[in-house]
């Protein structure tokens, strides 16, 4: 009787706290969403394209690869091979999509065709794949070669680029949490909060008194975690930390500097909200719990959003993802990495505002 008493206790007690029932249902409602969002984007039809390609003669082979992607809803641009240096540069610029060389015998036993592409290029390594598929069903003797003109290091870069930013988010937010989850919860059970809302000091100072320090404190830690993964991981890949590390320039890392300078005070602020909304450290813990998987899931939704369009600059940590994994691709985005930055700090400024809000609430600060 007595076990069936405290099992009806902790059941009235968890479904009669509607923060209790959100911490629980709120991460697969997200999951279901955020992967919803991946997969309508992965899945997405793509327009057509047509592709530029070179070829060292004409053969029936390039009218059949033709007639195969107008099937798709492709086209393709043939251009005789006059000058193959310049070509070659149009394939490593993504320019063009491929060069076609056939061998001099090809159609006969012993004959190939050499396909060289650019497997950083979503577009290259589109038309390599389906120019294999249609060669391989040509239905005659000769071996498709494939050679592109991406270096190892080039695609070890392009993991990276996929890869760190979520890193990078993950990081920042575990030093974000760490020193920031007590300090208006912590302080509400120990009793110190009451002391410093009865002095004269403004709401709106307590609230950035809170996130000034804490995301100093955060960005330190979050510093080392970075430069833990960027020295790493190279070594991991089989590559050397200056190849990876000469894949940006000066200017990029600058740009890396401010995005990660405005996603710290973001995530302190965002934890903050919730450790002041908390009336304990345990159920702060807990809601921030869950962001931290919405941020994660983020993270990793930000390598696929790309592709919408700019739009994507205007989602908090969503925009300084996708911008990191063009930075460490190599490409100067400035106007993407400035925007994000500002946008991020302007989220930021919304949610001490928020807190100062919450700070002048007496039902949320003493549960009255």
């Amino acid at each position: 009787m007595k076990l069936a008493s405290l099992i009806k206790k902790e059941f009235h007690r968890f479904f009669h706290d509607p923060r209790l029932i959100v911490t629980v249902v709120l991460p697969g409602i997200l999951l279901y969403l955020i992967y919803s969002i991946m997969g309508s984007t992965i899945n997405a039809e793509s327009e057509p394209q047509t592709y530029k390609v070179y070829v060292s003669e004409t053969t029936p082979a390039v009218a059949f690869i033709e007639a195969c992607l107008g099937e798709t809803g492709d086209g393709m641009t043939v251009l005789p091979l006059e000058n193959e240096e310049a070509a070659k540069a149009e394939v490593e610029s993504g320019e063009a999509a491929a060069i076609l060389y056939f061998s001099e015998n090809f159609g006969e036993r012993g004959s190939s065709v050499r396909i060289l592409y650019n497997a950083a290029e979503e577009a290259s390594s589109s038309f390599y794949s389906l120019a294999d598929a249609a060669l391989q069903a040509y239905g005659m003797p000769f071996a498709v070669l494939p050679e592109s003109v991406t270096s190892a290091e080039q695609i070890g870069i392009g993991i990276f680029a996929g890869l760190l930013p979520f890193l990078v988010v993950t990081f920042i937010f575990s030093s974000c949490m760490g020193v920031t989850i007590e300090s208006v919860a912590g302080e509400k059970e120990r009793g110190t909060l009451s002391t410093i809302l009865a002095t004269s000091a403004p709401r709106y100072q307590i609230a950035l008194g809170k996130v000034v320090p804490l995301s100093c404190i955060a960005a330190i830690g979050a510093a080392s975690s970075f430069l833990g993964v960027v020295l790493s991981l190279p070594k991991l890949m089989g590559m050397s930390v200056g190849d990876f590390a000469g894949a940006m320039s000066f200017g990029g890392y600058v740009l890396l500097f401010v995005l990660i300078l405005s996603i710290v005070p973001l995530i302190i602020s965002t934890i903050t909200s919730v450790s002041a909304y908390a009336k304990t450290v345990k159920e702060a813990t807990s809601y921030t719990s869950v962001i931290m998987i919405l941020v994660m899931v983020i993270s990793i939704l930000g390598a696929f959003v790309g592709r919408m369009g700019d739009w994507v600059v205007c989602i908090p940590i969503i925009n300084a993802v996708n911008t990191m994994g063009l930075l460490f691709e190599g490409q100067i985005v400035v106007w993407q990495s400035l925007v994000s930055a500002a946008l991020n700090i302007a989220y930021t400024a919304l949610l001490v505002l928020l807190m100062t809000k919450m700070l002048s609430s007496e039902r949320i600060m003493f549960g009255k």
